[in-house]
């Protein structure tokens, strides 16, 4: 069981690795797009913007899933790296737990924010809804409490290589 669950959430970190990367690409390629029309061309499109805001939150909530995964966010530790093996053990543990009930306080919050704003439609692009906007918030939250899950079950995956399923 442990095997199949690791790898399945090893598929989802490549997957979550890529859907972040390329949020984070067509931001850095539309923001351009946006300020040419706008001071070259003297004509601002309305696009860009909010497309910009869909990639940097699908980046941001996203790639901090696949960042905890890695074992790559921002922890300072000087106090925890001092503790004997039991506390630090300890720490980890609670460390853990509180990730857990942000992940799910995000899942629950951000959710409710969705559906609140479902039928909201963004002026300057009526394709999606101001609800569709906030959908990586629920998502990425989800992600990285599978993570949670994970490392709480079976120890931080961030020193192994990822192995996908029909490779194990």
């Amino acid at each position: 069981m442990a095997r199949i669950y690791i790898s399945a959430m090893d598929v989802l970190y490549l997957m979550a690795m890529w859907v972040s990367g390329l949020a984070l690409f067509i931001m850095t390629l539309i923001i351009p797009v946006g300020i040419f029309f706008r001071y070259i061309m003297n004509d601002g499109i309305s696009w860009p913007e909010p497309i910009s805001i869909l990639c940097m939150v699908t980046f941001t909530f996203v790639g901090a899933a696949v960042s905890y995964r890695a074992c790559s966010h921002i922890a300072v530790s000087m106090l925890v790296d001092r503790l004997p093996d039991v506390a630090k053990k300890a720490c980890k543990f609670l460390s853990d737990i509180l990730m857990l009930l942000i992940c799910l306080f995000i899942l629950y919050y951000g959710s409710l924010l969705c559906l609140e704003l479902w039928d909201q439609q963004i002026a300057e692009f009526p394709i999606i809804s101001a609800g569709q906007t906030y959908l990586p918030l629920p998502i990425g939250s989800f992600i990285t409490m599978l993570f949670v899950i994970e490392r709480i079950l079976f120890g931080s995956q961030d020193k192994r290589p990822v192995v996908m399923l029909g490779n194990a």
